[in-house]
């Protein structure tokens, strides 16, 4: 399977750090953004490796060579003029006959690629989009997908104001089919997320998103430079590897994140407790998984549906979107073991393992995103919560007083 990394361009950004060398080549604690992009996919045995480059793209060819010093084999494709993120595949398309990745030169990763390989096998799709929250999302290019992760929409920023969303960001690295070749102009520039994917998607391509809290940024501003410095140094971009398990923090969400209100059940009901949205910006600081689990009887009661529920957690995540921070999952219970009330919806009126006190929500987290529970704690507001948390074998269940301003913000910065 060939990677395809995307190293044209010329890094107007980034200038003022050096208007000498191609973006991709800055160096990044002592090797070059693209050094550590060939690096990775060796690892993950990809070996053969398509280089489009453009701007001062002599000076990759005489670093990079053939590839034969990290052991793996490069081709290039030296564009005439800047072709976009996208429109140059139509020139190399001969060369790309599977399936193949799509790097962009000036991010630095660590991404376990062969679980997103068999994501996108296992899904049998045409474009496989790796997806992850951010603190920005307000101004990143956002996916809405489907409960199966199919892609449904994409929205390009800027954004409109009032915009509600799921805190879901493209974040620029791909497996594509060939197919998707046939739907990029030739001649012309195309970026892949404005022009390319969104045509994809009207006709009917199979689109899905691949959820990871595995690092990847981009590198193309000074100040996010110097944090993607940082964070090599630091070890954080290794860490994160969904190899390793990783540690997290379980909220309950009404009286502990969101003001606890009767039967919550309309977005407009749904606001941030004073201090939420910084607690949660430090956890994210503090390289913890943040998972929301909550109880939501109100599909049983027939309040809401499952769609109208889903809104009001794309509410709750543009809430702390605005602040700069964000969860990285929701898991809701729409189950209660009640029944016999007239307007109840009788096949959520059922005992179940996820309705908490039961450990349900948090099992299937720490499956799903490999989170090690004996590292991790339950933060709630009900003994229901706390006895969640000792059922599932975290470290620590702890209760907080229900809608107290700065009560998550206060026990964090003692915990963590």
């Amino acid at each position: 399977m060939k990677v395809v990394i995307v190293a044209g361009g010329k890094g107007t950004r980034i200038a003022s750090l050096n208007s000498e060398i191609p973006k991709a080549m800055i160096p990044v604690n002592g090797k070059p953004v693209l050094e550590w992009q060939v690096e990775l996919a060796k690892r993950y045995a990809y070996t053969h490796i398509l280089l489009i480059i453009g701007y001062l793209g002599d000076s990759i060819r005489s670093y990079c060579g053939n590839g034969s010093k990290w052991g793996v084999c490069i081709e290039y494709f030296e564009e005439t003029c800047p072709f976009g993120t996208a429109g140059a595949l139509v020139e190399i398309k001969h060369l790309l006959i599977d399936d193949f990745f799509v790097f962009y030169g000036d991010t630095i990763m660590d991404v376990d690629l062969n679980e997103m390989l068999f994501f996108h096998q296992k899904h049998h799709s045409d474009a496989t989009l790796f997806l992850h929250p951010n603190d920005h999302p307000y101004d990143s290019d956002l996916i809405e997908i489907r409960n199966d992760n199919w892609i449904s929409h994409i929205y390009s920023k800027p954004h409109p104001e009032n915009f509600v969303y799921r805190n879901l960001v493209n974040a620029a690295l791909y497996i594509l089919s060939p197919k998707i070749i046939s739907y990029i102009l030739p001649n012309s520039k195309s970026d892949f997320g404005k022009n390319v994917f969104p045509k994809c998607l009207e006709i009917g391509l199979k689109f899905f998103g691949y959820i990871s809290s595995e690092y990847i940024k981009d590198m193309g501003t000074p100040d996010r430079y110097e944090k993607v410095c940082n964070d090599v140094m630091t070890g954080k971009v290794a860490r994160l590897n969904k190899k390793y398990p990783q540690p997290a923090i379980f909220l309950d969400r009404d009286g502990v994140v969101s003001k606890e209100v009767d039967l919550l059940y309309r977005p407009e009901q749904i606001s941030l407790i004073e201090g939420v949205a910084e607690a949660i910006q430090y956890m994210n600081e503090k390289e913890y998984l943040v998972v929301i689990v909550t109880n939501q009887p109100v599909i049983a009661r027939n309040l809401c549906s499952i769609e109208e529920l889903e809104y009001i957690h794309k509410k709750l995540e543009t809430l702390l979107g605005a602040k700069h921070a964000y969860v990285n999952a929701i898991y809701y219970c729409p189950h209660h073991p009640d029944s016999g009330y007239p307007e109840e919806r009788k096949e959520y009126k059922i005992l179940c393992n996820c309705r908490k006190p039961n450990p349900g929500m948090l099992l299937q987290a720490a499956k799903e995103w490999n989170i090690s529970l004996a590292e991790s704690f339950m933060i709630g507001d009900r003994e229901s919560d706390r006895l969640a948390g000792v059922n599932a074998g975290v470290k620590q269940s702890i209760l907080i007083e229900q809608n107290k301003p700065f009560a998550l913000l206060n026990l964090i910065q003692t915990l963590i």
